[in-house]
């Protein structure tokens, strides 16, 4: 690569459709477009003068070229992802932008009473939000800072449990009115169920208890829990919902009290480089602090 002008952003392109196998698997992971993924292929492609990919019907073939250069291009990122969090970890102002990473549900419900109050506490710190279901990648900088419902297995991440969400069945008054009310468990296999789409947890609660899977009722199967609520708060069905999104609802009601649901952790991650820095220390805390009051409703 003598006498190239190069663009970093073609070795991010390179590994995310190295890793993916395909355009749209990789413009899914980075949130970077097809279109663009495309061309920096291409020009990484034309710069090296190598045919990195071969494109098939099923996506893109790496080629022994690109096997080969792989391990480098790791070792790049790797690197870059290394110097920026050092980078982020030197400052001692609390003054600058933080990128947190959430759920949908949580982005939606949970966290924008606490950003009011951090807004107040921390004046001078913008949040950037990255909002998605999927575990951001605090290791390359996807985020330096996560709430999550899973305890992030790398030993470079510290992870602090600092609450947990129960889970509710429920269902708005409308479809109670409509449909009856089920007092016992069995009695929902009479009824319209929302449910995951591809994560099949509550499928698998009702095998646990000896329920006929095949003979449930589905108002609607989404993996989206946004659209879930939303279908819940419209009478669609019955709902197993986070126990906060109720408490500003009132006509979303609690139901059969007896059926115990799964209590769901909440962890608060950042990578132990990051501590070191004043401003993502407080945070950290401030969150630590305040997630935990607004579960138990301590602000009202």
């Amino acid at each position: 690569m003598n006498n190239i002008n190069f663009n970093w952003a073609l070795i991010q392109s390179f590994l995310a459709a190295l890793e993916h196998g395909s355009l749209m698997g990789a413009a899914r992971a980075t949130g970077v477009s097809q279109p663009t993924l495309g061309r920096h292929i291409a020009e990484l492609e034309s710069q090296l003068n190598l045919v990195l990919f071969e494109r098939t019907g099923r996506g893109l073939q790496a080629t022994p070229h690109a096997l080969e250069l792989a391990e480098a291009a790791q070792a790049m990122q790797d690197g870059a992802a290394r110097f920026s969090r050092l980078a982020a970890g030197s400052g001692q102002t609390l003054r600058g932008r933080v990128r947190l990473s959430v759920s949908q549900i949580v982005a939606s419900f949970l966290l924008p009473p606490i950003l009011v109050r951090m807004r107040q506490a921390l004046p001078e710190v913008v949040v950037d939000l990255v909002v998605s279901n999927s575990v951001s990648n605090l290791l390359l900088r996807e985020a330096d800072l996560a709430l999550r419902m899973v305890r992030p297995e790398q030993g470079s991440l510290v992870a602090q449990h600092i609450g947990q969400v129960p889970l509710l069945v429920c269902a708005s008054q409308s479809y109670l009115q409509r449909n009856g009310t089920p007092m016992l468990p069995p009695e929902l296999l009479a009824h319209d169920l929302i449910t995951g789409d591809h994560n099949t947890e509550i499928e698998d609660g009702f095998a646990a208890l000896g329920f006929p899977v095949n003979n449930l009722r589905h108002g609607l199967r989404t993996d989206d829990l946004n659209a879930q609520w939303a279908a819940v708060q419209a009478g669609l069905g019955v709902g197993f919902m986070h126990s906060y999104l109720l408490r500003a609802t009132p006509s979303v009601l609690p139901i059969l009290p007896m059926i115990t649901l799964p209590v769901l952790p909440i962890w608060l991650t950042v990578h132990r480089e990051l501590r070191t820095s004043a401003l993502m220390r407080a945070v950290f805390d401030f969150l630590a602090a305040e997630v935990p009051l607004a579960l138990q409703n301590k602000h009202g």
